[in-house]
């Protein structure tokens, strides 16, 4: 069986990766649009329904609008963007989150993919949350770290090109100073929390890659869980994952670079038993799990082939 994949903003960063995963691929047929059909409404509509399985990678408007253009009661869909990943009806792509989402995702016609940021934080926290080692209403704080791909076409403009006019030599900026970022409704949502997180993001000089860390006082805590018992939980919960790995925490230092060109995503435990203080790291690439990998997961489990197929581990 052959199914047919259509790309939605296939030319943008997220597409282009996710289109060089499933290039080759047997079973898979790609619908491609050439420039100038890409700006056709009408054959654009058709591609989106006339696929088996629709991608979106575009700006949040533009996918909700791609959604309503479907008509075809037979197109599933996989939205890459933050339109849909707090919204009902919608299926959060995050096959390791939950003991059955994996299968929840195998059968939805609507799935929306993870952001980058929210695939390190839930990671660390959701199993820690369940296990109820971590009260679900600690307010939680999480610095992260991202490669200045993670802002699109303009962003690596910013970074690459010296003659335009907003390059920039800078080797760290942060941002979201205002604390609405619009990761942190996801954040909150599917870690089950009560207060949304305190969330400090920048971005760095790096073109891939994503370092994401939660600081949290187990001293603090009712029941004061050991390091040993929150990475227990933590191998506990991903012990059947051939994609989320959980590495001792025996390392001096930790970069951002670990994980990138990769669609794998590692968990450390660091912290101090003495002072019951405890740092945990989540290493990611922020193009492979924190998009186009977590897209292509999404895609072979709903389709039925191997879910790490196509990715690079």
């Amino acid at each position: 069986m052959t199914i047919r994949v259509f790309i939605d903003g296939a030319v943008g960063t997220t597409g282009l990766e996710i289109r060089e995963r499933l290039d080759g691929r047997a079973g898979i047929e790609q619908i491609i649009l050439d420039d100038k059909d890409r700006k056709d409404a009408a054959k654009r509509e058709d591609a989106l329904n006339s696929a088996d399985f629709v991608i979106l990678c575009l700006p949040d408007d533009a996918a909700r609008e791609a959604v309503e253009m479907i008509k075809a009661s037979k197109v599933r869909v996989i939205d890459a963007s933050s339109a849909h990943r707090v919204a009902d009806g919608w299926t959060y792509g995050f096959p390791e989150l939950e003991p059955g989402q994996s299968a929840q995702i195998a059968e939805s016609a609507r799935v929306s993919n993870p952001g980058c940021y929210p695939t390190g934080f839930l990671a660390l926290v959701r199993p820690l949350i369940r296990a109820g080692l971590v009260p679900h209403d600690h307010p939680l704080s999480v610095n992260a770290v991202s490669g200045y791909s993670g802002g699109g076409k303009n962003m690596i403009a910013e970074f690459e090109d010296a003659k335009g006019a907003t390059y920039t030599e800078t080797a760290f900026r942060n941002y979201g100073l205002n604390l609405g970022h619009k990761h942190v409704p996801e954040m909150t949502k599917h870690a089950r929390i009560v207060h949304p997180p305190i969330f400090q993001p920048a971005v760095v000089r790096t073109y891939r890659g994503m370092l994401v860390e939660i600081p949290l006082p187990l001293h603090a805590f009712t029941r004061r869980p050991s390091l040993d018992a929150i990475e227990n939980a933590l191998r506990e919960a991903y012990k059947d994952s051939p994609i989320v790995r959980v590495l001792p925490g025996d390392v001096s230092a930790v970069t951002i670079e670990e994980d990138a060109g990769t669609d794998r995503l590692s968990l450390r435990v660091f912290g101090n038993a003495e002072t019951g203080q405890a740092r945990l790291v989540a290493t990611l690439d922020n193009l492979g799990k924190g998009a186009a990998g977590a897209a292509v997961q999404n895609l072979n489990i709903m389709a039925g082939f191997e879910q790490t197929e196509g990715l690079v581990l």
